[in-house]
This record gives C-alpha cells, sequence and structure tokens, in this order.
C-alpha cells in the first residue's frame, strides 16, 4: 500500500525545475533525525508533494520515490540517508501554506505543526484535500 510524503526544498537551490531537468533526482543533506527516519520509511512508488520552502511556501507538484533509502556519502553516510525521486506531475495551481492553514482538514498536516521538518508523513485524506485545493 502507497504512502504518501511531502518534502521541503528551497527553490533556488533546488526547485521542480530543477528535478523535472534532472528527470530522477537524489534527495540528500537532510540533517534532521525525524526527517531522516522519514525517508528511511519511504518505498519505491511512494506518492511525495514537493513543496518550495523559504520562497514561494507552495506545494508545487508531485514526485515518486524511485530508490529506497541508501546512505548520503555527502554527509555523514553512517547517520543519514538519501532516496531517489522522479517527477510525476506538476500540480494545475500551487498550494500555498497559508491556504493549507485555513483548512481544517490540514489541521494536523505535519509542515503545520512541525513547520521545521523538511521530510514529513501525509495523510491519504491530508493527500486528498491538497490535491482538491491545486483543482479548486
Amino acid at each position: 500500500m502507497s504512502q504518501y510524503w511531502l518534502m521541503k526544498s528551497e527553490p533556488d537551490e533546488y526547485g521542480w525545475d530543477h528535478l523535472v531537468a534532472e528527470g530522477e533526482g537524489t534527495w540528500d543533506g537532510v540533517k534532521n533525525a525525524q526527517a531522516s527516519n522519514n525517508m528511511k520509511a519511504m518505498k519505491k512508488g511512494d506518492q511525495v508533494f514537493f513543496y518550495h520552502s523559504r520562497q514561494g511556501l507552495e506545494v508545487v507538484g508531485i514526485m515518486e520515490v524511485s530508490e529506497e533509502h541508501s546512505p548520503d556519502v555527502s554527509t555523514d553516510p553512517d547517520r543519514w540517508v538519501v532516496v531517489k525521486v522522479k517527477p510525476v506531475r506538476k500540480l494545475a495551481k500551487p498550494v500555498p501554506l497559508k491556504a493549507m492553514k485555513q483548512n481544517p482538514k490540514l489541521k494536523d498536516l505535519a509542515i503545520i505543526r512541525q513547520f521545521r521538518l523538511s521530510v514529513a508523513p501525509v495523510t491519504k485524506g491530508e493527500w486528498d484535500a491538497i490535491l482538491a485545493m491545486s483543482e479548486a
């Protein structure tokens, strides 16, 4: 059964367009134990929202986990991991954090409760609510 996630990146450092240009990206540099544990729980085929942090503050696209976690050789490979992701599609319209905070269906969304968490689980209900917001 597929799980759902949200991963944040600063668009000027690695944004949606970078991922699309690459065709498949390595999500690395995550140095937070909870975020790293979330990456370790990801399975190939899981769906992931791509969220632009700092600039934009919005969900912009959907990715899919294409390769499960492996050691992050760019940092401490004994402690941190990477996953590979592929773009699935850009959202019809971005879903801003401000709008998500106003949606009662998203009151427990991890990025609202733990704003600094860069990799977070998303429930099926939250996933569907964000998708609906992108198509409204």
